[in-house]
């Protein structure tokens, strides 16, 4: 897996960027940039500019599809289920075009379900054919990478290591930083073939006995984490108290949304909130005692992820037991943004080191 080295960047997806962006190469004649991330449960689009701070989004999509329904059992991606992706990815084929977004520009990738199913390729060739938008299916160490580029000024600069934990419909990444010289560079990492949609079709909710339900779901990704082998003295930094994780997904901010108690979800406060290991755990108690009904009627849930959230709250909670550490940073954000920062990266001119006035004259510079 690729190290991730670089500086601190910002999202902002509200209607004001933080700061105006300068004119030019990253302001308001900035070219358009888009990211489209076909997961096993979620069809999610960003069109976003650059600016002083990393992107300024113009234009966002996000859609529940659950592509990989079924998947687990069939070992094929089910006919309803592309239905609803297609129509989904037809719709941010028509927000790419009405924005004017150039297809170089646009980076559009395919997850877990096109992975693993036998038609996963045959879906893509589709949605080519039909939409103009070129899938590219990626390998889950690209997956692992370009959710830590998105997350990396959610890092805290004093910890010796971060645990990024992305959570999806079909499979788990999680990518072990160290910090080196001021920067974290990736040391280990691995993707566990369980997400909220695989765990969830294996334990259907039962009408009693949740606390049974609830601790047989860690007890599988737990399993799931124990088969992959990971360097064992990374283990040490966490007990000892000098590591944090950050998660990145809709697991862990249903988790926010619940502990912060919100009427309506609001990614400004959800966004980089710190929560304890206490907190997660409580949340999760609060989503069981909720029942699918109360979890549907939450606005931070809905009906359409009630039966995966909590699924979603067993994986962060089997991680935290195999990496103990008290602190936990929420992510609204992830592959899409590491994506949009990756290609803006690559577009950006190198850098030429101006020449001062004394060596363009041919005289020697001065002392420092």
């Amino acid at each position: 897996m690729p190290e991730i080295d670089g500086a601190p960047v910002r999202r902002d997806d509200r209607s004001q960027p933080q700061r105006p962006a300068s004119q030019g190469a990253s302001g308001r004649d900035a070219p358009l940039y888009g990211a489209l991330d076909l997961g096993t449960n979620n069809c999610r689009l960003l069109i976003a500019k650059p600016s002083r701070d990393g992107f300024r989004v113009v234009d966002s999509f996000s859609r529940i599809v659950r592509l990989g329904e079924g998947l687990s059992r069939t070992g094929r991606l089910d006919d309803s289920a592309m239905e609803r992706a297609y129509e989904a990815l037809s719709l941010c084929a028509e927000r790419v075009a009405k924005k004017g977004l150039e297809s170089t520009r646009l980076s559009a990738v395919a997850t877990q379900a096109c992975r693993q199913a036998d038609n996963g390729e045959a879906f893509v060739e589709r949605v080519r054919s039909g939409t103009g938008l070129r899938l590219r299916i990626i390998d889950p160490a690209e997956e692992a990478s370009l959710a830590v580029e998105g997350c990396l000024d959610l890092f805290d600069t004093a910890a010796e290591m971060v645990l990024v934990v992305d959570v999806g419909g079909g499979s788990t990444e999680l990518s072990w930083l160290r910090r080196e010289n001021g920067r974290f560079k990736t040391v280990d990492w691995l993707s566990a073939p369980v997400g909220v949609v695989t765990l969830a079709e294996r334990h259907p909710e039962p009408s009693a006995n949740h606390d049974q339900w609830y601790e047989a779901m860690v007890t599988d990704m737990g399993e799931a984490l124990a088969v992959t082998q990971v360097e064992p003295t990374l283990r040490s930094v966490f007990v000892a108290g000098q590591a944090h994780m950050v998660g990145t997904s809709g697991a862990i901010t249903s988790l926010a949304g619940i502990h912060l108690g919100l009427k309506r979800y609001q990614r400004n406060l959800v966004d980089g909130l710190w929560m304890s290991r206490d907190d997660c755990e409580r949340a999760a108690m609060t989503l069981q005692q909720l029942g699918p009904a109360g979890r549907a009627a939450e606005s931070c849930i809905g009906p359409d992820r009630a039966d995966l959230v909590l699924a979603g709250a067993a994986i962060m909670e089997a991680v935290q037991r195999a990496w103990p550490c008290e602190r936990v940073r929420v992510a609204d954000r992830g592959l899409r943004e590491g994506l949009l920062l990756q290609n803006m990266r690559q577009d950006r001119p190198p850098t030429k080191r101006r020449r001062s006035r004394s060596r363009r004259r041919g005289q020697a510079p001065a002392a420092a």
